[in-house]
């Protein structure tokens, strides 16, 4: 069920799933442009001494949304951070393992500049006891990824969020997941199509400002997953093994025959590698 906090006049909302016992942090961070629900198969399969909170971004699920002049700039990256610390501040979280899909891996990153900048603590944001990358990249955009990225925000303008969703469908789920399994790009549609254009246009302006996160990789000092599907054509294996070369103690799981949404793509895949690495986290988190 989806609860939510107000936060400098800000409704953010979030699905907890609580935790046998005082149970540890895994905070899930979803993808664009999708909302916390991206993450049901997650919910349901890891070990119940977790405890699983799964933040909608500003502006998606049940959060409220940008307001004002998108386009005309002062939009970050690090304003989904900024919402995570504090709201996991109000949560009473001070140490928790973080998971991020696509965008949610650029949050996770601009969490670590946050961090790097201000020190883990009470007041200024929450330890990382370890780290989840699921098909995404620290690159920021390149010329064409910009472009590309306007030309969203036209689609999205000129005829809304369904031809968005029609659009990214095919570079999102696998060919061979969209033959065996029909059901999952349905879901996958289903979910994009309950995102609202003011998130998602919001969301295309601070990807295509983020900056670069390669420099951060090599201070990365948690455990660290990489996950990533196989057939994933906009953050292909061969960037993740570059993320594994970086990062001083990081493993890779590829997803066989998997695309971009590997969590819904390949959910048994996906929870086996996530249990394994939680399974092999030192315990001793505070809730």
């Amino acid at each position: 069920m989806r609860q939510h906090r107000t936060i400098g006049g800000r409704r953010l909302s979030y699905i907890e799933r609580p935790a046998r016992g005082a149970g540890r942090p895994l905070v899930l961070l979803h993808a664009f442009p999708f909302n916390a629900d991206m993450w049901a198969p997650q919910l349901e399969a890891v070990p119940d001494d977790w405890r699983i909170i799964a933040p909608d971004l500003r502006g998606f699920g049940a959060s409220d949304a940008d307001s004002g002049d998108l386009a005309a700039g002062g939009l970050s990256i690090d304003d989904y951070a900024r919402d995570l610390v504090a709201l996991l501040h109000e949560l009473g979280v001070r140490e928790a393992i973080f998971g991020g899909l696509s965008l949610g891996g650029y949050v996770a990153f601009a969490l670590l500049r946050l961090l790097r900048r201000e020190g883990p603590g009470e007041a200024q944001g929450p330890g990382m006891a370890g780290l989840v990358l699921a098909d995404t990249r620290p690159q920021a955009d390149t010329a064409e990824g910009r472009a590309n990225r306007l030309r969203m925000v036209d689609l999205l303008e000129r005829e809304g969020t369904a031809a968005v969703a029609r659009s990214l469908l095919p570079r999102l789920v696998a060919e061979e997941t969209r033959r065996r399994r029909p059901d999952v790009p349905e879901r996958v549609r289903e979910l994009m199509l309950a995102a609202r254009p003011p998130a998602i246009a919001a969301a295309l302006y601070r990807m295509m400002d983020r900056p670069d996160s390669t420099g951060l990789l090599a201070g990365i000092r948690c455990p660290t997953l990489i996950v990533v599907g196989e057939r994933d054509e906009l953050t292909p294996p061969e960037l993740s093994y570059q993320m594994q070369a970086r990062i001083p103690n990081a493993t890779t799981a590829v997803l066989p025959d998997t695309g971009h949404m590997s969590n819904l793509e390949n959910p048994e895949g996906f929870n086996a590698a996530l249990t394994r690495f939680l399974d092999g986290v030192q315990p001793g988190l505070e809730p």
